[in-house]
């Protein structure tokens, strides 16, 4: 009988501590102070800065489609695979879209700064392993990854780069798939269809007017997406579904959930960063070290 009891209580107490950690939440903001640290421990102290960007999506979409979109995608990746989500965030790179109503731009030493304060305070809070997803800018966040570099720390940043599941789902269409057309509008659709107004997608053009044609194709310059699509506009969402939304959200998270496995995982990273930080402050001794190994005799077991 006194064993029964016993293992009943101790049945109990795993079930608690099986509900605990089921209940916390992946949201920063919805932790209390003391449930954070349980979600660093949880989450093998991996957060993510998952954003977006203020901005025109065409006649259909709302400003803040890449935020929703990353969003949705990153809330249901840590379902399958926990971690800790940073706040809402939209400082990324859109000054591009300036003429637009409603867009939020922030100047490009802002948005590095505010990146690299943010990382940095995740990381004094326990975030030793981040990962940037949906930050906009095609260069800004691969250059922000990069400076990670440039001085000594104790944490790592990593970043999915492309969209994955987005040119899976075959649009209906060639031309279909661009800048506020039927993959962004679709994602959306998945979860917030009251937010796209996909009949109103003929009420612009989205067609590029290529008014820089006359220049070598090698050729770059800050206006060339204005130049092209001054309506900030590129793709056509009239056949937008939920549907196809879905498909492409889901392998989305599957990217995601993948590649937080792998993060959370991952000892070889750190430690290459910590061997690179120790090299770099002797970088002759290390090259030294490194013609001595290379020059030491095979040996044979």
């Amino acid at each position: 009988m006194t064993r029964t009891i016993a293992r009943a209580a101790i049945l109990c107490v795993l079930v608690a501590r099986m509900c605990s950690a089921q209940s916390l939440s992946a949201h920063w903001e919805e932790l209390t102070s003391s449930d954070f640290q349980k979600a660093l421990v949880k989450a093998k102290n991996t957060c993510i800065l998952a954003g977006g960007i203020l901005e025109k999506h065409g006649p259909t979409g709302p400003l803040g489609t890449d935020m929703f979109n990353t969003r949705n995608a990153v809330d249901l990746a840590t379902q399958k695979e926990y971690a800790i989500i940073f706040p809402e965030y939209y400082v990324g790179q859109i000054v591009e879209a300036q003429q637009q109503p409603g867009t939020i731009s922030y100047s490009m030493e802002t948005q590095l700064m505010m990146l690299d304060e943010t990382t940095k305070e995740m990381a004094r809070n326990g975030c030793k392993k981040i990962i940037i997803q949906g930050i906009h800018g095609r260069d800004l966040v691969p250059t922000f990854v990069m400076s990670q570099l440039d001085s000594p720390r104790d944490y790592v940043v990593y970043t999915i780069t492309g969209t994955p599941g987005e040119n899976a789902i075959p649009p209906s269409k060639p031309d279909a798939n661009g800048h506020g057309g039927e993959a962004e509008m679709s994602r959306v659709m998945a979860w917030r269809p009251e937010l796209v107004k996909p009949e109103r997608a003929g009420e612009e053009s989205y067609k590029a007017m290529g008014r820089l044609n006359a220049l070598p194709p090698y050729l770059f310059t800050a206006i060339w997406w204005y130049a092209d699509f001054p309506n900030h506009y590129a793709g056509d969402a009239a056949n937008a579904t939920a549907a196809r939304g879905q498909a492409m959200v889901d392998l989305q998270v599957k990217s995601i959930a993948e590649s937080l496995k792998a993060i959370k995982d991952d000892q070889v990273t750190p430690q290459l960063q910590k061997e690179f930080f120790e090299k770099r402050n002797h970088p002759t001794l290390g090259a030294a070290t490194s013609k001595a190994v290379a020059a030491a005799p095979a040996t044979r077991n």
